[in-house]
């Protein structure tokens, strides 16, 4: 079959948007910030060029992420962050408009559905349709979703955690909960403004997530040096800090997501659960690659616990193979 338009997956998410093209996979892994020009509006960088300049911007530059949970916050600068995709991945002169098929969270409303599927179409979209996050997820995680038996995904991403439970190719129960890594970065800034009187930017507590964070006692406990400025004396510093503090400072949000996993277990149907107790819980999103939570989860729930391959692109690549039931998708949407 002769196919003339383009079929894009967008996984749109708070923190890193992917496009899988069909036939070609992955094209587009960039993070969901946008510099834009106060005066003009004129967009000035998308991706990595604008996360660059996230807090280090003139007044006149503004670098913001236009996705907040999981939802869009910033209409305007969401429709631009749409259009540079387009644009970059099928060119400016393209003949004939994309198919999209756009991921959001399993917990978003009616009326922020209709948002994103009414910015992908003013950004040039010919037909939108939507996927929840954790049934790409758990595509794109090869798990075996179509049998009639359960399995059980966690998604934890850049703004919300979607937990869900599958069988025959579809959720049976899912529950989001607005945390992710985000706020896992706010929890360290949070807990060095607190503790060392010291303030340190949005990608500095990134960095120290993924450097020395865990949620689980390491066999070989990390430290780190951290420069940010002091509160008191408004004057850069240098801090050292260890492993053992920003596990700390994790524990509340942490906690709620291994609470909210509970909660679902405890609310799904018993034959589904004795699936899960053999076929285990598995991780994906960017929050799975926190060292230690796999261990805590397990410990939890008693149940064991994996960490998909490559889990920052499943849902990416779930929404690619998706694509591949286009036509099933379109039918069930409608």
């Amino acid at each position: 079959m002769l196919r003339l338009a383009s079929e894009l997956g967008i996984d749109l998410g708070t923190a890193n948007l992917l496009v899988y093209e069909r036939g070609r996979g992955i094209v587009l892994r960039e993070p969901s910030v946008v510099a834009i020009s106060e005066p003009t509006g004129k967009v000035l960088a998308v991706g990595e060029d604008a996360r660059q300049m996230l807090g280090k911007t003139p007044g006149n530059i503004t670098a913001i992420r236009p996705l907040i949970d999981g939802v869009i916050a910033n209409y305007t600068i969401t429709l631009k962050m749409l259009e540079y995709i387009f644009t970059k991945v099928l060119g400016k002169r393209r003949i004939f408009k994309p198919h999209v098929l756009v991921c959001v969270p399993s917990g978003v409303t009616d009326v922020e559905r209709r948002a994103v599927s009414q910015a992908a179409r003013e950004a040039g979209a010919k037909a939108v349709h939507l996927i929840e996050e954790p049934l790409a997820a758990a595509i794109g995680a090869g798990l075996p979703i179509a049998q009639p038996s359960g399995s059980m995904i966690v998604d934890i991403g850049g703004g919300t955690t979607d937990v869900a439970v599958l069988s025959l190719g579809s959720i049976v129960l899912s529950r989001s909960l607005r945390i992710g890594g985000n706020k896992l970065d706010e929890a360290i800034t949070r807990f060095i403004r607190q503790q060392y009187n010291l303030m340190v930017g949005e990608r500095t507590a990134e960095d120290i997530k993924i450097k020395i964070g865990s949620s689980y006692p390491l066999e070989q406990e990390r430290q780190m040096d951290v420069r940010g400025r002091d509160m008191v004396e408004g004057l850069p510093r240098t801090i050292t800090i260890n492993s053992m503090e920003i596990r700390q400072a994790l524990t509340d949000p942490i906690n709620h997501i291994v609470m909210r996993v509970r909660s679902v277990l405890e609310e799904t149907p018993p034959e589904l659960a004795s699936d899960i107790i053999e076929r285990g819980i598995w991780l994906t999103g960017g929050g799975a690659l926190l060292s230690g939570f796999d261990k805590l989860l397990q410990e939890s729930t008693a149940i064991p616990v994996y960490i998909a391959d490559d889990p920052l692109s499943c849902v990416a690549l779930g929404t690619g193979r998706a694509l591949e039931e286009m036509d099933a998708i379109i039918r069930a949407s409608s």
